[in-house]
């Protein structure tokens, strides 16, 4: 059986649906070179850090960890509690901006190389079918066929081994925010045991399944927002995948025209969302660098130079000169520096092993009667490291008269854990001179870690009247 007739991308719609608005599958051809070599190679170490992190101990916990249930946030040795993630902004910032900074630079670098959709897609579920099925023209020949037994013992294998590959990678997205051992110690249970888990795992495994099964590059041309900015984030100087339209036109035979492009079409059939990159620059194109090997290696056979088809801006492709520092790159440049230097300092100043934090207590501001002024504190004991703790409260440099009770004995503080204590200090109404700033000082052991806060001490207006 022959394959189906190819489909002619353009740029009036997109080449994934009919005109009568029916999905048009693509089976994408594979293609061997240096950048899929690459990304080849690129993708197995990110999936391989992936599966790491959450076996990686350090400082006690995996290297990334989210626990949740305890409320501990573990970012490779950095342990942070519900009162320090505004230091999370920082990053996040940070390394937002360094995304926009790589694509003003580089254009969809991340959308071909490092997205973890893609990477899954291309090195994972991709590589299972072509294995299974073969390759683009026996894919789309399985594909028109009738279903007989042959046909339904591929596609049940292959979606077998899809739901498998997506149970795992669902699994160790969970072990990110309950743990290796607890969540082998969940596996060895019954579902009931852990529903909550259980749902979340059986939720993303159905997702995976489906996205990587069927919806596949539907993902990055409907769904994904950052094709979207890409318009606003790149110019004429980022550097894109694009065809040197004076170099290939006029296209055609080898020997009937003058362009090095022979319009074989290989690098359409090989684009994973459907495109004609002799079209120009596209919302499609995620930057995966296939076209280029494809075209490379026709030009190879033919005896022509490669690069028709190559990594340049819009500029270079045109015979300009590309600009690598510009006002965007720069400015990206330093938001970037900016936000990831705040959460180094920030981080770095929150990293303690042990935290206390003071508040006062709901209600009065103080409580005055004929002998004596009181304020109510809570203080909120933090131990990040996962051996118990002890916590000691004193006064340190406090004016005479002022005393100290509720947290001024010492506090054990399980590992991981926090406690909350009331702080009640008094001074005679004789000795009350006014709003007072009074030092707290928190001894934790073990390490002997001293820890000072400031809270101000308030009372009535010494100089009003009295009745």
């Amino acid at each position: 059986m022959s394959a189906p007739a190819q489909k002619q991308p353009n740029l009036d719609s997109v080449t994934t649906i009919n005109q009568d608005g029916s999905r048009f599958f693509l089976h994408p051809a594979d293609v061997k070179g240096r950048w899929t070599l690459a990304r080849r190679v690129f993708g197995i170490l990110l999936i391989a850090i992936y599966v790491a992190l959450p076996w990686i101990p350090v400082n006690g916990s995996p290297a990334l960890f989210f626990d949740v249930e305890m409320r501990r946030f573990h970012v490779f040795g950095l342990t942070l509690v519900p009162q320090d993630l505004w230091v999370m902004f920082f990053g996040v910032t940070g390394l937002g901006f360094t995304l926009f900074f790589v694509t003003a630079l580089l254009g969809r670098l991340w959308c071909g190389w490092a997205c973890p959709y893609t990477v899954f897609l291309d090195h994972v579920f991709r590589r299972i079918e072509r294995w299974i099925e073969g390759d683009s023209v026996a894919r789309k020949q399985l594909a028109a066929a009738p279903w007989t037994a042959g046909k339904v013992l591929r596609r049940v294998l292959k979606h077998g081994l899809y739901v498998l590959c997506a149970t795992l990678i669902a699994h160790v997205f969970l072990s990110y925010f309950v743990s290796i051992e607890r969540l082998y110690s969940h596996m060895q249970e019954g579902p009931l045991a852990h529903a909550t888990a259980f749902g979340i795992v059986v939720f993303l495994t159905l997702v995976l399944w489906f996205c990587f099964g069927w919806f596949r590059e539907q993902f990055c041309i409907i769904m994904c927002p950052y094709g979207r900015l890409q318009s606003a984030l790149t110019d004429d100087d980022t550097v894109v995948i694009g065809y040197d339209e004076k170099r290939g036109e006029p296209r055609g035979p080898k020997d009937k025209v003058s362009g090095s492009c022979i319009d074989c079409r290989r690098c359409v059939n090989v684009c994973p969302t459907g495109i004609d990159i002799r079209n120009g620059l596209q919302l499609e194109c995620i930057g995966c660098a296939a076209c280029i090997d494809a075209c490379d290696d026709i030009m190879t056979r033919i005896g022509r130079p490669k690069g028709l088809v190559r990594y340049d801006s819009l500029n270079g492709l045109s015979g300009k000169k590309r600009r690598i520092l510009r006002p965007r790159v720069i400015a990206y440049t330093l938001l970037g520096l900016l936000g990831l230097t705040a959460f180094s300092i920030a981080g770095w100043k929150r990293a303690k092993p042990f935290t206390a934090d003071f508040s006062r207590m709901r209600g009065q501001p103080f409580y005055a009667d004929g002998s004596a002024v009181r304020n109510h504190y809570q203080v909120r004991f933090h131990n990040k490291r996962n051996q118990p703790a002890r916590f000691s409260v004193q006064l340190a440099d406090a004016p005479e008269g002022f005393t100290l009770s509720g947290a001024d004995a010492v506090v054990e503080v399980p590992p991981l854990g926090e406690v909350t204590r009331p702080a009640i200090v008094v001074v005679p109404a004789g000795s009350y001179r006014g709003t007072t700033a009074l030092q707290f000082e928190v001894r934790a052991e073990p390490g002997d870690v001293t820890i000072r806060h400031e809270m101000r001490f308030l009372g009535p207006d010494p100089y009003s009247s009295q009745p």
